[in-house]
């Protein structure tokens, strides 16, 4: 089928809630997409920090081929193996409590914030307040969409959930006095994505643990796109001077299959009980066996060494080009900031000339790419950032 028919396609039988780019992509291998009429892409963006291996990762698609003509359903009324050893692998790895396993980042933090009311009423709390920080996103259903400050102002789609109340996310002084007797959790990205790459400051996460220890309150750490390795590390809170006792996580998770994961600490994994909480397709013996694969991929420290290594080549690349203003981010998760470019434009040329990444705003261009990839590909990006934006 031809671009421009899939294009009409679309027009008349898929509701217009994106603004697609005019390429149909049909095929992926490693950080190299083709689109339909063969041409080849550098892609910096893996499907939102999703392909984190990169497309069809070997690893990845045996284990899925394998299980896919094995058993892909059975609902969580009964056990499976691959369930089971994935919340293992994710709380081992992290909080050391236990996890819920569900299909995706927003999913993740709507059982967070259940967990988090739930453990909030049995303080003796009537009206639990999560206090989140301006610029984070966490999520498009209601209760994430609620806690999204930046989102949750248009009108279109009110009343929303009560109980949220926002900070800047520079501020130290105002989210201590934002948490009180009524806080239930501070709940924050380690570094906002989807708002421009924008690192939370240090002094606001120990900040954060501090006003949580006083009031009694919890401390969540939305990495649903930091986590997996994106940063350097497998868990960006490693990298922080505090320790969360609620994780969520997503996107790279399922090595390009929806999943995602709520994760307690030890204190914190009794609060949630049977009959609180569920989802029909989670942690399904097909996604938890593609998960536990990009697991054994991502989990790996000469990896993780890597991606602290290629993400230091990316920012002095982007350093050097003129056109950019600031580089900000942490491992390969990184934004670049235009000085006084269109983001928008720059991202089409950069797609025009076979290099995928994302615009944010009006001058933010952010790079997500594999993990996977060499200094190579860092150089490719770069030469072709410097044509397009020089």
């Amino acid at each position: 089928m031809k671009l421009a028919e899939l294009q009409e396609l679309e027009s008349r039988w898929v509701m217009r809630t994106y603004a697609r780019a005019p390429v149909e992509f049909v095929r992926g291998e490693g950080a190299r997409l083709w689109d339909s009429e063969g041409k080849q892409y550098l892609d910096f963006l893996a499907g939102i920090s999703v392909c984190s291996v990169g497309h069809c990762h070997p690893a990845v698609v045996e284990a899925v081929r394998e299980q896919v003509g094995t058993l892909t359903h059975t609902s969580n009324l009964y056990l499976t193996q691959g369930g089971v050893q994935l919340a293992q692998r994710l709380s081992e790895s992290s909080l050391g409590g236990r996890a819920f396993l569900c299909n995706s980042g927003t999913e993740a933090n709507e059982c967070a914030i259940k967990l988090i009311r739930k453990h909030a009423h049995e303080r003796g709390i009537d009206e639990p307040e999560i206090v989140a920080l301006e610029g984070a996103f966490h999520g498009r259903t209601m209760g994430s969409l609620s806690a999204t400050p930046g989102l949750a102002t248009n009108a279109n789609f009110s009343p929303y959930l009560p109980g949220f109340r926002s900070v800047p996310r520079d501020d130290p002084d105002a989210l201590h006095a934002a948490v009180g007797g009524s806080t239930a959790a501070v709940m924050l990205e380690p570094i906002q994505g989807e708002t421009g790459v924008n690192v939370v400051p240090d002094e606001m996460i120990v900040a954060a643990r501090e006003a949580s220890e006083v009031s009694g309150a919890l401390l969540l750490f939305d990495e649903i796109q930091t986590g997996m390795g994106r940063t350097g590390s497998l868990w960006a809170y490693e990298q922080l001077p505090a320790r969360p006792d609620v994780m969520t996580t997503a996107k790279a998770l399922g090595g390009g299959l929806p999943v995602g994961a709520c994760v307690t600490s030890e204190a914190t994994m009794g609060v949630l009980e049977p009959g609180d909480h569920g989802s029909t397709f989670a942690g399904g013996p097909l996604v938890a066996t593609a998960s536990l694969a990009a697991f054994e991929v991502i989990d790996d420290a000469e990896l993780l060494r890597n991606v602290r290594g290629l993400g230091g080549r990316l920012c002095e690349g982007l350093e050097s080009i003129s056109a950019i203003a600031e580089v900000r981010g942490r491992g390969l998760m990184v934004g670049a900031r235009l000085a006084g470019g269109d983001a928008k434009e720059a991202a089409s040329r950069a797609l025009a000339e076979g290099l995928i990444m994302n615009p944010i705003g009006a001058d933010v261009l952010r790079f997500l790419p594999p993990l996977v990839i060499g200094e190579n590909e860092v150089d490719e990006a770069l030469e072709i950032l410097r044509l397009v934006l020089d």
